[in-house]
């Protein structure tokens, strides 16, 4: 199979990568199902990048239908070690405008029944997640709009939440109270799932206008939230090529790791169809095997 190190996903607007050389489309399945579309491969800023629309080319699929364990798995299996993820999102902070961005460092889940792991059915992982994004990612993004001359805020929280239907202005003033930067619908499910295929992450959010708490939310129209979208598209590209320019070649993060001391079933009780699902993931983690009543993968006293 075809290899890449640096995977994009891009969200509502962003639904190529511009720049791309030698672009080809490759069609993955995975033991989880088929991820929204194609992804396409090729040389960006001199990097082996594999591209993903999140939604689908054309935009077909609701954030709750996303199969993200498919697409995450999918970069997985095509060698990804970091994900840049660009999406729009609505503002829940007067400084956050729109065409602004975010590089948010923590999110809150309001999201009622989406799958956000790749183990269960007889595996028993914890991941870490008290640091949800990559720092290392997080400052690159950080730099790539300093060059893009992009106005943007490193750090703030991303509360996801179920949808299609945007807040009530109930839960938008809530989300205010609770300090919560921007909305959005489809980056905390990545984050989780990344963490566990131990792929760095970070997120791009693009402002897309206030959400409804904002006085005058309901003045706009939508002619003038399609030109942020296209404009926000149009910078996101610029600071993704920058950022995959200036990711340095090795990791110095933790993300690499991230089941090293999370696994807590002994290998010899997995199930068989339940290892072949999550082999990719967690194979170097389980073999050899350990006998009952020792320390689990988990570095961890079985039953502890």
């Amino acid at each position: 199979m075809e290899q890449a190190e640096i995977g994009i996903i891009g969200g509502s607007g962003l639904y190529a990568m511009p720049g791309l050389a030698e672009a080809r489309e490759v069609v993955i399945h995975t033991p989880f199902g088929d991820p929204s579309d194609a992804y396409i491969l090729g040389l960006l800023e001199g990097r082996r990048v594999a591209f993903l629309a999140r939604h689908g080319r054309g935009h077909r699929i609701l954030p709750q239908e996303l199969n993200f364990r498919a697409n995450i798995h999918g970069f997985k299996q095509l060698g990804v070690v970091r994900i840049l993820s660009a999406s729009a999102v609505g503002s829940l902070k007067e400084e956050h405008k729109p065409a602004d961005f975010v590089v948010p460092d923590q999110f809150v889940d309001r999201t009622k029944a989406r799958i956000a792991t790749f183990f269960g059915h007889g595996i028993v992982v914890h991941t870490g997640f008290s640091d949800p994004v990559c720092p290392e990612v997080a400052r690159v993004l950080d730099a790539a709009c300093e060059h893009a001359q992009v106005t943007h805020k490193l750090g703030g929280t991303y509360i996801c939440i179920e949808g299609p239907q945007f807040s009530t202005k109930a839960e938008s003033n809530l989300y205010r109270s609770w300090g919560m930067d921007v909305i959005g619908m489809t980056a905390l499910q990545e984050a989780k799932l990344a963490r566990e295929a131990e792929i760095c992450y970070a997120s791009l959010a693009m402002v897309t206008d206030y959400d409804c708490w904002h006085p005058a939310h309901d003045a706009v129209t939508v002619e003038q939230i399609l030109a942020v979208l296209n404009q926000n598209a149009h910078n996101a590209a610029a600071v993704l090529r920058q950022a995959v320019a200036g990711l340095p070649q090795t990791r110095s993060c933790k993300c690499g790791s991230a089941l090293q001391h999370a696994i807590m079933t002994e290998a010899d009780q997995i199930p068989p169809e339940t290892r072949r699902r999550v082999r990719l993931l967690v194979e170097k983690y389980l073999a050899p095997q350990r006998g009952a009543g020792a320390e689990g993968p988990a570095g961890r006293k079985a039953g502890a």
